[in-house]
Protein backbone atom coordinates (compact mmCIF):
# COMPACT_ATOMS: atom_id res chain seq x y z
CA UNK A 1 0.00 0.00 0.00
CA UNK A 2 0.79 3.63 -1.01
CA UNK A 3 0.09 6.99 1.14
CA UNK A 4 -1.82 9.91 1.43
CA UNK A 5 -0.66 13.37 -0.21
CA UNK A 6 -1.33 16.62 0.30
CA UNK A 7 -2.37 17.10 -2.77
CA UNK A 8 -5.23 14.35 -3.02
CA UNK A 9 -8.30 16.50 -0.57
CA UNK A 10 -11.36 18.26 -1.02
CA UNK A 11 -12.11 21.36 0.56
CA UNK A 12 -15.34 21.00 2.59
CA UNK A 13 -17.71 23.35 4.46
CA UNK A 14 -19.75 22.24 7.06
CA UNK A 15 -23.44 24.27 8.48
CA UNK A 16 -23.57 25.41 11.55
CA UNK A 17 -25.77 27.80 13.50
CA UNK A 18 -23.18 30.52 13.27
CA UNK A 19 -21.41 29.81 10.10
CA UNK A 20 -19.72 26.66 9.06
CA UNK A 21 -16.09 24.81 9.64
CA UNK A 22 -14.13 24.78 7.26
CA UNK A 23 -12.35 21.36 6.63
CA UNK A 24 -10.03 19.35 4.26
CA UNK A 25 -10.83 15.92 3.42
CA UNK A 26 -8.04 14.02 2.64
CA UNK A 27 -7.85 10.34 0.39
CA UNK A 28 -10.86 8.04 0.71
CA UNK A 29 -14.23 9.60 0.59
CA UNK A 30 -16.41 6.49 0.74
CA UNK A 31 -15.65 5.46 4.44
CA UNK A 32 -15.69 7.29 7.34
CA UNK A 33 -12.10 9.21 8.12
CA UNK A 34 -10.59 9.93 11.06
CA UNK A 35 -11.47 12.95 12.41
CA UNK A 36 -8.53 15.14 13.07
CA UNK A 37 -8.41 18.36 15.19
CA UNK A 38 -6.16 20.56 15.64
CA UNK A 39 -4.47 22.43 18.97
CA UNK A 40 -5.03 25.72 20.99
CA UNK A 41 -4.36 28.98 18.30
CA UNK A 42 -3.39 26.46 15.33
CA UNK A 43 -5.37 25.21 12.55
CA UNK A 44 -5.58 22.43 10.08
CA UNK A 45 -2.19 23.08 8.40
CA UNK A 46 -0.60 21.82 11.88
CA UNK A 47 -1.31 17.98 9.97
CA UNK A 48 0.34 18.78 6.71
CA UNK A 49 3.75 16.77 7.63
CA UNK A 50 2.16 13.52 8.91
CA UNK A 51 -0.78 13.05 6.31
CA UNK A 52 1.83 12.03 3.42
CA UNK A 53 2.80 9.00 6.00
CA UNK A 54 -0.44 8.09 6.54
CA UNK A 55 -2.11 4.55 4.82
CA UNK A 56 -3.65 5.09 1.80
CA UNK A 57 -6.44 3.84 2.05
CA UNK A 58 -7.71 6.38 4.74
CA UNK A 59 -10.15 9.06 4.49
CA UNK A 60 -8.77 12.11 6.81
CA UNK A 61 -11.21 14.95 7.80
CA UNK A 62 -9.01 17.67 9.15
CA UNK A 63 -10.87 20.69 10.52
CA UNK A 64 -10.73 24.26 11.84
CA UNK A 65 -12.09 24.70 14.98
CA UNK A 66 -14.50 27.72 15.32
CA UNK A 67 -12.39 31.13 15.07
CA UNK A 68 -9.02 29.29 13.80
CA UNK A 69 -7.83 28.91 10.40
CA UNK A 70 -10.70 29.86 7.57
CA UNK A 71 -13.86 28.68 9.75
CA UNK A 72 -16.59 31.59 10.86
CA UNK A 73 -15.79 33.00 14.22
CA UNK A 74 -18.84 33.13 16.96
CA UNK A 75 -21.02 36.60 16.84
CA UNK A 76 -19.99 39.20 19.18
CA UNK A 77 -21.11 38.72 22.51
CA UNK A 78 -20.80 34.77 22.14
CA UNK A 79 -17.46 33.23 24.26
CA UNK A 80 -15.46 30.63 23.38
CA UNK A 81 -15.52 27.64 25.65
CA UNK A 82 -13.87 23.72 26.16
CA UNK A 83 -17.86 22.73 25.91
CA UNK A 84 -18.38 24.46 22.40
CA UNK A 85 -15.67 22.91 21.01
CA UNK A 86 -16.55 19.60 22.19
CA UNK A 87 -19.87 19.77 20.71
CA UNK A 88 -18.04 20.58 17.14
CA UNK A 89 -17.60 16.66 17.21
CA UNK A 90 -21.37 15.20 17.38
CA UNK A 91 -22.58 18.61 15.13
CA UNK A 92 -20.41 17.07 12.51
CA UNK A 93 -21.00 13.30 13.17
CA UNK A 94 -24.24 14.07 13.23
CA UNK A 95 -24.31 16.29 9.12
CA UNK A 96 -22.61 13.39 7.71
CA UNK A 97 -24.40 11.29 9.56
CA UNK A 98 -21.75 8.83 11.71
CA UNK A 99 -22.90 6.64 14.40
CA UNK A 100 -19.12 6.58 15.18
CA UNK A 101 -16.12 8.61 15.28
CA UNK A 102 -12.51 7.88 15.22
CA UNK A 103 -11.02 10.53 16.80
CA UNK A 104 -7.32 12.06 16.41
CA UNK A 105 -5.97 15.43 18.26
CA UNK A 106 -2.88 17.37 19.17
CA UNK A 107 -2.93 19.33 22.50
CA UNK A 108 -6.74 21.48 22.24
CA UNK A 109 -7.44 18.68 20.08
CA UNK A 110 -6.42 15.88 22.09
CA UNK A 111 -8.08 17.09 25.11
CA UNK A 112 -11.35 17.26 23.26
CA UNK A 113 -11.11 13.91 22.07
CA UNK A 114 -10.95 12.50 25.57
CA UNK A 115 -13.87 14.59 26.74
CA UNK A 116 -15.96 13.85 23.92
CA UNK A 117 -15.04 10.10 24.73
CA UNK A 118 -15.86 10.44 28.44
CA UNK A 119 -18.70 11.70 27.56
CA UNK A 120 -20.49 9.61 25.10
CA UNK A 121 -17.56 6.44 24.55
CA UNK A 122 -20.24 4.51 22.65
CA UNK A 123 -20.03 6.21 20.05
CA UNK A 124 -16.15 6.40 19.78
CA UNK A 125 -14.10 3.66 18.10
CA UNK A 126 -10.57 5.20 18.72
CA UNK A 127 -8.83 7.59 19.91
CA UNK A 128 -5.47 8.99 19.36
CA UNK A 129 -4.62 12.24 21.38
CA UNK A 130 -0.87 13.85 20.32
CA UNK A 131 0.64 15.79 23.39
CA UNK A 132 -2.56 16.69 25.81
CA UNK A 133 -5.22 15.68 27.94
CA UNK A 134 -6.15 17.49 30.27
CA UNK A 135 -4.22 21.05 31.34
CA UNK A 136 -3.17 21.21 34.19
CA UNK A 137 -5.55 21.97 37.25
CA UNK A 138 -5.25 25.26 38.41
CA UNK A 139 -5.33 26.62 42.17
CA UNK A 140 -8.75 27.90 42.93
CA UNK A 141 -6.92 31.77 42.95
CA UNK A 142 -5.11 31.08 39.50
CA UNK A 143 -8.70 29.99 38.34
CA UNK A 144 -10.81 33.20 39.31
CA UNK A 145 -7.82 35.72 37.85
CA UNK A 146 -8.76 33.32 34.73
CA UNK A 147 -11.65 33.44 34.91
CA UNK A 148 -11.93 37.22 35.05
CA UNK A 149 -9.15 37.88 32.65
CA UNK A 150 -10.88 35.72 30.14
CA UNK A 151 -13.98 38.04 30.44
CA UNK A 152 -12.11 41.23 30.18
CA UNK A 153 -10.40 40.17 27.00
CA UNK A 154 -13.85 39.01 25.22
CA UNK A 155 -15.61 42.10 26.07
CA UNK A 156 -12.10 44.22 25.08
CA UNK A 157 -12.37 42.17 21.75
CA UNK A 158 -15.80 41.71 21.09
CA UNK A 159 -15.52 46.30 20.37
CA UNK A 160 -13.01 45.48 18.02
CA UNK A 161 -14.95 43.36 15.85
CA UNK A 162 -15.16 44.56 12.61
CA UNK A 163 -11.88 46.91 12.62
CA UNK A 164 -9.42 46.01 10.77
CA UNK A 165 -6.84 43.61 12.12
CA UNK A 166 -3.36 44.77 12.49
CA UNK A 167 -1.44 44.39 9.13
CA UNK A 168 2.04 42.40 9.09
CA UNK A 169 4.90 40.93 6.59
CA UNK A 170 4.61 37.07 6.30
CA UNK A 171 8.14 37.29 8.60
CA UNK A 172 6.16 38.69 11.16
CA UNK A 173 3.28 36.04 11.10
CA UNK A 174 5.79 33.28 11.17
CA UNK A 175 7.48 35.36 14.46
CA UNK A 176 3.95 35.57 15.62
CA UNK A 177 3.23 31.97 15.48
CA UNK A 178 6.41 31.09 17.03
CA UNK A 179 5.95 33.26 19.92
CA UNK A 180 2.17 32.32 20.29
CA UNK A 181 3.49 28.37 20.54
CA UNK A 182 5.78 29.12 23.16
CA UNK A 183 9.00 29.14 20.32
CA UNK A 184 7.36 24.93 19.64
CA UNK A 185 6.63 25.99 16.57
CA UNK A 186 10.04 26.86 14.20
CA UNK A 187 10.21 29.46 11.37
CA UNK A 188 10.84 26.26 9.39
CA UNK A 189 7.83 24.84 9.99
CA UNK A 190 5.17 28.09 10.81
CA UNK A 191 4.06 27.88 6.59
CA UNK A 192 2.02 24.69 7.16
CA UNK A 193 -0.08 26.80 9.45
CA UNK A 194 0.56 30.08 7.91
CA UNK A 195 -1.08 28.86 4.61
CA UNK A 196 -4.66 29.08 6.33
CA UNK A 197 -4.67 32.38 8.01
CA UNK A 198 -2.72 34.65 6.34
CA UNK A 199 -4.86 36.98 4.10
CA UNK A 200 -4.26 40.06 2.13
CA UNK A 201 -4.51 43.28 3.63
CA UNK A 202 -7.49 45.48 1.90
CA UNK A 203 -5.81 48.34 2.97
CA UNK A 204 -1.68 47.52 2.44
CA UNK A 205 -1.96 44.95 -0.52
CA UNK A 206 2.00 44.35 0.13
CA UNK A 207 1.16 43.35 3.92
CA UNK A 208 -1.22 40.13 5.80
CA UNK A 209 -3.75 40.21 8.40
CA UNK A 210 -4.42 36.94 10.47
CA UNK A 211 -8.20 35.48 9.86
CA UNK A 212 -8.10 33.48 13.29
CA UNK A 213 -10.18 35.24 16.13
CA UNK A 214 -8.06 36.58 18.92
CA UNK A 215 -10.42 36.19 21.57
CA UNK A 216 -9.91 31.99 20.68
CA UNK A 217 -6.29 32.74 23.05
CA UNK A 218 -9.36 33.30 25.87
CA UNK A 219 -11.52 30.48 26.02
CA UNK A 220 -13.00 29.11 29.23
CA UNK A 221 -12.31 25.65 30.20
CA UNK A 222 -14.54 25.67 33.65
CA UNK A 223 -15.95 22.39 34.43
CA UNK A 224 -12.24 20.16 34.20
CA UNK A 225 -10.94 21.47 37.52
CA UNK A 226 -10.99 18.46 39.73
CA UNK A 227 -8.23 15.49 39.83
CA UNK A 228 -11.62 13.80 40.90
CA UNK A 229 -13.39 14.80 38.27
CA UNK A 230 -10.84 13.88 35.82
CA UNK A 231 -10.53 10.26 37.07
CA UNK A 232 -14.26 9.84 37.06
CA UNK A 233 -14.24 11.08 33.67
CA UNK A 234 -10.96 8.59 32.91
CA UNK A 235 -12.98 5.67 34.27
CA UNK A 236 -16.05 6.49 31.96
CA UNK A 237 -13.44 5.76 28.62
CA UNK A 238 -14.65 2.25 28.54
CA UNK A 239 -11.63 -0.23 26.83
CA UNK A 240 -10.94 1.08 23.40
CA UNK A 241 -7.73 1.36 21.43
CA UNK A 242 -6.44 4.71 22.41
CA UNK A 243 -2.95 5.95 21.94
CA UNK A 244 -1.35 8.70 23.90
CA UNK A 245 1.90 10.42 22.19
CA UNK A 246 4.22 12.32 24.39
CA UNK A 247 6.92 14.96 23.58
CA UNK A 248 10.14 14.36 25.42
CA UNK A 249 10.66 18.02 26.08
CA UNK A 250 7.00 18.66 26.32
CA UNK A 251 5.42 19.44 30.04
CA UNK A 252 1.76 19.33 28.65
CA UNK A 253 1.44 15.65 30.16
CA UNK A 254 2.88 15.59 33.08
CA UNK A 255 2.70 14.18 36.16
CA UNK A 256 -0.87 15.47 37.37
CA UNK A 257 -2.14 13.28 34.37
CA UNK A 258 -0.20 9.99 35.88
CA UNK A 259 -3.04 8.73 37.47
CA UNK A 260 -5.89 9.28 34.87
CA UNK A 261 -3.19 7.57 32.45
CA UNK A 262 -3.07 4.31 35.10
CA UNK A 263 -6.74 4.37 35.24
CA UNK A 264 -7.39 4.52 31.41
CA UNK A 265 -4.44 1.62 30.91
CA UNK A 266 -6.37 -0.72 33.68
CA UNK A 267 -7.46 -3.66 31.75
CA UNK A 268 -7.53 -1.88 28.43
CA UNK A 269 -5.09 -4.32 26.29
CA UNK A 270 -5.58 -1.53 23.24
CA UNK A 271 -3.85 0.95 25.45
CA UNK A 272 -0.43 2.58 24.40
CA UNK A 273 1.58 4.97 26.07
CA UNK A 274 4.67 6.32 24.06
CA UNK A 275 7.38 9.11 24.61
CA UNK A 276 8.44 10.72 21.54
CA UNK A 277 11.65 13.40 21.03
CA UNK A 278 10.43 16.69 20.10
CA UNK A 279 8.92 19.71 21.97
CA UNK A 280 4.73 20.20 22.25
CA UNK A 281 4.84 20.12 18.34
CA UNK A 282 6.79 17.04 17.83
CA UNK A 283 3.98 16.41 15.10
CA UNK A 284 5.30 19.32 13.18
CA UNK A 285 8.71 18.62 13.45
CA UNK A 286 9.51 14.98 13.30
CA UNK A 287 6.16 13.70 12.08
CA UNK A 288 8.36 10.59 10.59
CA UNK A 289 9.17 9.62 14.60
CA UNK A 290 5.38 9.91 15.29
CA UNK A 291 4.26 7.98 12.44
CA UNK A 292 6.41 5.16 13.86
CA UNK A 293 3.51 4.45 16.62
CA UNK A 294 0.40 6.50 14.42
CA UNK A 295 0.39 4.61 11.48
CA UNK A 296 0.72 0.49 12.99
CA UNK A 297 -1.97 1.82 15.38
CA UNK A 298 -4.20 2.77 12.67
CA UNK A 299 -3.91 -0.33 10.46
CA UNK A 300 -4.46 -2.34 13.34
CA UNK A 301 -7.47 -0.49 14.77
CA UNK A 302 -8.76 1.72 11.38
CA UNK A 303 -8.53 -0.81 8.91
CA UNK A 304 -10.41 -0.83 4.49
CA UNK A 305 -13.91 -0.94 4.47
CA UNK A 306 -14.48 -0.51 8.43
CA UNK A 307 -17.18 1.63 7.83
CA UNK A 308 -18.66 2.51 4.26
CA UNK A 309 -20.49 5.77 4.23
CA UNK A 310 -22.52 7.85 1.74
CA UNK A 311 -21.23 11.57 1.63
CA UNK A 312 -24.33 13.95 1.24
CA UNK A 313 -22.78 16.12 -2.03
CA UNK A 314 -24.32 19.33 -0.07
CA UNK A 315 -20.94 19.21 2.05
CA UNK A 316 -18.68 18.42 -1.06
CA UNK A 317 -18.91 21.91 -1.51
CA UNK A 318 -15.32 23.70 -2.69
CA UNK A 319 -14.20 26.58 -0.23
Amino acid sequence: MGTLTLEQYEDVKIDVPWGYISGRWYGNRAERPILAIHGWVDNLGTFDPLIPLLPDYLGILCIDLPGHGRSSHYPSGVRYSSEEYIHVIPRIMRRYGWQKVSLMGHSLGGFLGFCYTSLAPETVDMVICLDLLLPPFLKPNDTIKWIRLSQEKHLELDEQIGQEKPVRSKKDLVKLIEKESFKSISPSVAHHLLHRVAQHSETHPDKFISTRDDRVKYFTKLYLSSKELAAKMAERLNPKPFLILKGSKSESIGPHMSEVISLMGRNNPDFQFHEVEGTHHFHLLAAKECARYVVPFIRRYHTPGKDPVSVRSTERSKL
